[in-house]
């Protein structure tokens, strides 16, 4: 729009310049036409109106040109201030926008740091906690020993005892299974004495008898 504006008013200039150059090369021409056709006064009278006229186009043609420039300069200048306005209007957008995001940035950044310190927090606490479970385990596993130690102590001063016991106990029984022996075999003895005794007795009455 603004090229097709500008190269108007060219065109109109270049046409009336060709106008006048053709009116220039042709004048003598029209003139020599004119001053044979048509008496000397009234020729310089048609002739001077045909000057006023063309003076007055010239001059309307001239105020249009001059009205078309002012138009076109008033027209940049108002496409100025607007290209002015809207490109400060995108500045301070862009300004606005730059803080904004700059801000946002900020409170991303804080909340990175403060998640920063929540997670070291944490960690210092859980190794804390791990350290504190490590401890109370390992005085577990050392109570659990010294328990076991003192159980394998106990069971085996049992162990011993029950051992001493017992080997007493299958003494003892030893003791009387020799006794009962001894006795059973005396007892063995007075059986077969006494069997013996009675079978000779029998043969002895057998005897006497038969």
């Amino acid at each position: 729009m603004l090229a097709a504006n500008e190269t108007q008013p060219v065109n109109q200039q270049l046409t009336l310049e060709s106008i006048s150059e053709h009116v220039r090369a042709h004048i003598g021409e029209w003139l020599a036409e004119q001053s044979l056709a048509s008496p000397p006064p009234v020729y310089e009278i048609e002739l001077r109106e045909r000057m006023i006229r063309l003076e007055e186009e010239l001059k309307s043609q001239r105020e249009l040109m001059k009205q078309g420039f002012g138009l076109m300069e008033k027209r940049l200048e108002v496409m100025g201030r607007e290209s002015d306005r809207r490109f400060e209007a995108m500045d301070k957008r862009f300004e606005v926008m730059s803080k904004e995001n700059n801000r946002r940035f900020d409170a991303i950044d804080k909340r990175f740091e403060t998640m920063d310190r929540r997670f070291e927090a944490i960690s210092a606490e859980s190794n804390r906690r791990f350290e504190i479970m490590s401890a109370e385990n390992n005085q577990r596993f050392e109570a659990m020993s010294q328990r076991f130690d003192a159980l394998s102590v106990e069971s085996n001063r049992r162990f011993e005892a029950m051992s001493v016991e017992n080997n007493q106990r299958f003494d003892a029984m030893d003791k009387r299974f020799e006794i009962l022996t001894k006795r059973i075999d005396r007892l063995v003895l007075w059986s077969f004495g006494i069997t013996m005794g009675t079978g000779s007795l029998v043969v002895a009455a057998l005897k006497v008898l038969l």
